[in-house]
């Protein structure tokens, strides 16, 4: 099931949306693939190394503040916990913009697909509600019903390859490669990589974390890096740039366009089942984190409260809540632009979380509280980089509402911090 969480947060809507976003990009875009999984695989070592040293329920947020203390870790968790509902509002967007295929109107009524789409939210909101355990077994059987159309895409690309030869590939012209292009590509593809730190969250509800946390999260890493690398690829460089740019279903339609047929129906059947999974997967998070936090004392201690089955409702609610107001916000936008844009500001509030965890396993290294070889003092030094850089490309626009979410937390650490003393002095 860990396994199946890593992978099932992964493989979400990215590999199914993402074509539609990346395709001005052309070329730039496989280049940046080939960065991100290389990142994401740092990544995954820096989590699965914290971890074993620590295998404590808030993955990030604890990692951090081993290191750093109460205030980076409050923005830490403040910043994931955010990253984590806005990543929910696109992957719904996701869901519906593939059931379009099947609906037009979803496609061509913004205010009914912003409606579905809540509707979607809060079903899986209530499927996560029953208990983790009931949101595992949907987790591991969405993850195995999504591999199946992503296994088609590929072997449709690998018979167009071989009926058609190099030819049917895009021409590669270097003078359309571009660092700008490059990274603004990179910060894209970092979203289809979000998750891999997933089974870090509810460390307490896994058995033997330290051993199997590590290993599902390299594990389930390295598998969805090749999937996408393969897919993703495929799609952007045997459709024509036209094709893919205004689709809200682009592996639907790179299988119409090359001759899929009914195909193309039974794909985004599929697709839209995957972004379910994924969502389910995340929205089990967005309640499991706020709560670990409210534990600690971080959060208010009225998100601790669970059910009679050990699930944090309250925090469930409040997280959907917030989603439901996210996706009506911007239910003008087409499914695409809106998912795009959710993608980008969900990837640059993980990225903080990314960095601090990156310079925890170095500081926290260099003070003997865990094992740090050389080899891991540099991966943990180039996934720093990497989380900077990406950050950069997300672009200033995603960057400044990013920041402004940031310091909507503010008054709330002021007051988790009024509380503490409070209760502090009420003890003495």
């Amino acid at each position: 099931m860990c396994v199946a969480l890593v992978v099932g947060n992964m493989i979400g809507s990215g590999v199914f949306m993402l074509p539609a976003s990346l395709a001005p990009y052309g070329w730039n875009a496989v280049f940046a693939w080939l960065i991100t999984i290389g990142g994401a695989m740092c990544l995954a070592l820096v989590f699965a190394r914290l971890a074993q040293a620590f295998p404590r329920a808030g993955g990030p947020f604890a990692y951090t503040e081993e290191a750093f203390g109460r205030p980076a870790g409050f923005l830490v968790a403040w910043s994931y916990w955010i990253s984590v509902w806005v990543a929910n509002a696109a992957i719904a967007i996701a869901s519906v913009s593939y059931a379009s295929v099947f609906v037009p109107a979803l496609a061509k009524t913004p205010g009914l697909a912003a409606l579905v789409t809540v509707a979607v939210v809060w079903a899986v909101t209530a499927i996560n509600c029953v208990g983790a355990r009931a949101a595992g077994w949907t987790q591991l059987l969405t993850t195995v019903l999504k591999l199946l159309p992503l296994a088609a895409v590929a072997g449709l690309a690998g018979l167009i390859l071989l009926r058609k030869g190099p030819a049917a590939i895009a021409p590669f012209e270097p003078s359309a490669l571009s660092a700008g292009g490059v990274t603004a590509a990179a910060a894209l593809t970092l979203w289809a990589l979000l998750g891999v730190e997933s089974a870090t969250i509810p460390a307490e509800q896994v058995d033997r974390p330290q051993r199997t946390i590590p290993r599902a999260t390299l594990l389930g890493a390295a598998f969805t890096g090749l999937v996408y690398l393969l897919v993703s690829s495929g799609v952007l460089l045997l459709t024509p740039v036209a094709v893919l740019q205004t689709s809200n279903a682009p592996l639907a339609d790179f299988v119409a366009f090359h001759g899929g047929g009914d195909l193309r129906l039974v794909l985004a059947a599929f697709a839209s089942i995957s972004a379910l999974g994924a969502l389910n997967g995340w929205v089990l998070l967005q309640g499991e984190l706020p709560a670990a936090m409210a534990r600690d004392g971080v959060f208010p201690a009225w998100m601790a409260k669970t059910s009679a089955n050990g699930t944090p409702v309250r925090a469930h609610l409040l997280s959907s809540a917030l989603v439901t107001i996210l996706v009506l916000a911007n239910y003008a936008k087409s499914l695409a632009d809106a998912f795009t844009f959710m993608a980008l500001l969900s990837t640059a509030s993980s990225l903080f979380a990314y960095l601090f965890c990156s310079l925890a396993v170095l500081k926290l290294g260099r003070e003997g509280r865990m094992p740090l070889s050389p080899g891991l003092a540099i991966v943990a030094g180039v996934a720093a980089i990497y989380s900077a850089w990406t950050f950069y490309g997300a672009g200033w626009s995603v960057t400044f509402w990013g920041l402004v979410l940031l310091a909507a937390g503010a008054p709330l650490y002021v007051w988790m911090r009024h509380v503490g003393r409070r209760s502090s002095e009420s003890v003495e």
